[in-house]
């Protein structure tokens, strides 16, 4: 297993004060296809788009096929992009191996298909940035959202939200949109409570950040539906079934909770230069 490059926290622009750092994660598994294309437009994207030094990790999570060699050579191509391999899969696992060790003030991730919208980008960051809020999250369902994708995804993205919000309480409208960002402080407090390692682990990292009560901002975007996706969507939906019962039981045992940074740290975040 690759370990992550650590970058300094300390970053200087030409003119001196400190320069904030994004770090945007990309998990893939047998992704050949469309790597490059999808790391090089959000390498350009973030160039021109975004006011605060990026990082691009590739989280290749146990692909079978040439990934890794893609994005080790992306990596040797642009100098803000690292990749980063792992020996098993889950979506989970790639995202809390990279997060648990980054020093970026603010870590990110999206789907490599890029079917949200990049515009989105800095409102997703922003408020994290400002201290505005502690996670945001991109939402197909608020509104001002834009989506474009077959009825069976609607149908089932929208039960299993209402199934969120009506038993598990969620005051968040979207779990599973891959586009979410964090303050780095704050996720790396809540990952060692967050159990699962695939696809509930988005929802779970929800859920635990609001019953702790922090503040999770959503932001609408347009979103369009990969055709190719490889999604076992009937698969996840039982998986996260199973989820929201083991984070109910583990409710009701009081063992969903962290320590998180106090508001009074969050708000001195917001004012850092």
């Amino acid at each position: 297993m690759s370990e992550p490059i650590l970058f300094p926290r300390e970053r200087r622009s030409p003119h001196g004060p400190r320069r904030r750092l994004v770090e945007v994660i990309v998990p893939v598994y047998n992704e050949q296809h469309v790597l490059e294309h999808s790391v090089r437009r959000l390498h350009d994207f973030l160039t021109t788009g975004l006011p605060y030094d990026f990082v691009i990790t590739i989280a290749d999570n146990a692909s079978t096929d040439r990934t890794w060699d893609v994005a080790r050579r992306l990596a040797d191509a642009l100098p803000p992009v690292r990749a980063v391999h792992l020996d098993r899969k889950g979506r989970g696992r790639a995202l809390r191996h990279v997060w648990s060790a980054s020093v970026a003030d603010v870590v990110a991730y999206m789907d490599v298909d890029l079917s949200t919208d990049l515009n989105g980008f800095l409102p997703l960051v922003m408020p994290l940035l400002s201290g505005h809020s502690d996670l945001a999250i991109g939402s197909r369902l608020a509104r001002g959202a834009r989506t474009t994708r077959g009825p069976k995804r609607e149908i089932i993205s929208r039960c299993y939200n209402l199934l969120l919000r009506t038993v598990m309480r969620a005051r968040f409208s979207d779990a599973q949109c891959g586009f979410k960002a964090a303050r780095t402080e704050v996720v790396q407090a809540l990952l060692p409570v967050v159990e699962d390692e695939e696809w509930f682990f988005d929802t779970e990292l929800l859920l635990l950040a609001e019953r702790v009560g922090l503040r999770v901002h959503e932001v609408p975007v347009d979103w369009t539906d990969d055709p190719d996706s490889r999604v076992d969507i009937v698969r996840t939906a039982l998986d996260d079934l199973r989820g929201m019962a083991r984070v109910r039981r583990r409710i009701m045992q009081g063992r969903f909770t962290a320590a998180v940074p106090s508001p009074r740290a969050r708000a001195s975040f917001g004012m850092a230069a």
